[in-house]
């Protein structure tokens, strides 16, 4: 199963180019082009299929299948936004791995590029509530993505590095491994399952907080 997505995590950082362009790497190029554009549509289907399930969320378009620099991207994301603005705190679907061993997570985090001057500190609410396995967190810890196992003593610590200053959002994550997915069905089960863990946190993004979180 998945195996447009599995193929295209191989062409991570290649650089591609217009086939016009390419020369005797035309035939290449355009191989590149077909196995993003399949890659794409196939994540794409695995998120309305999770939106189905969830019909009050909005799914956004699925990132493409290279940046800005041209260069392919096969960790294809998309957001899935719930009430509230388009700014605020929302679901995602992300890809993650390699061609050995790859999955999606969902996860609870925020459009950047749409963010607004209250997105951080909503956000950050993840870390008032408690924590465990298989939630875990990713931290924004000096401009660098770190992965912090769910546990008690990570959430005081993360929470004590934001009120610092020092880490600037936390993400709450949840994975599901698909390099070994027998069933769509079963996959959805389990992102299920992941949003029944998740859902208290994203509701915490939504609440106003008094004084100490802790």
């Amino acid at each position: 199963m998945y195996s447009k997505m599995r193929d295209f995590l191989n062409c991570q950082g290649i650089k591609y180019l217009a086939p016009a362009k390419a020369g005797e790497d035309g035939e290449q190029m355009l191989a590149y082009r077909e196995m993003g554009q399949e890659a794409r549509k196939e994540f794409t289907h695995l998120v309305s299929d999770f939106q189905k399930i969830f019909p009050r969320l909005k799914q956004d378009r699925t990132s493409q299948w290279m940046n800005q620099a041209q260069i392919l991207r096969p960790h294809f994301w998309a957001y899935l936004q719930g009430e509230g603005e388009i700014a605020d705190p929302m679901f995602a679907l992300r890809l993650y791995g390699d061609a050995k061993d790859f999955g999606v997570s969902l996860e609870v985090s925020f459009i950047e590029r749409k963010k607004d001057e209250e997105s951080l500190q909503k956000q950050n609410r993840v870390l008032t509530l408690p924590v465990s396995s298989p939630v875990y967190y990713l931290a924004q810890v000096e401009g660098v993505s770190q992965r912090f196992q769910g546990t008690e003593a990570n959430r005081l610590s993360l929470l004590k590095g934001v009120e610092a200053g020092q880490i600037r959002k936390v993400l709450v994550k949840v994975d599901v491994n698909l390099s070994q997915a027998t069933s769509r069905d079963a996959i959805l089960e389990e992102l299920k399952k992941g949003m029944v863990y998740l859902l208290p946190y994203y509701e915490a993004t939504r609440q106003r907080i008094e004084g100490d979180a802790r």
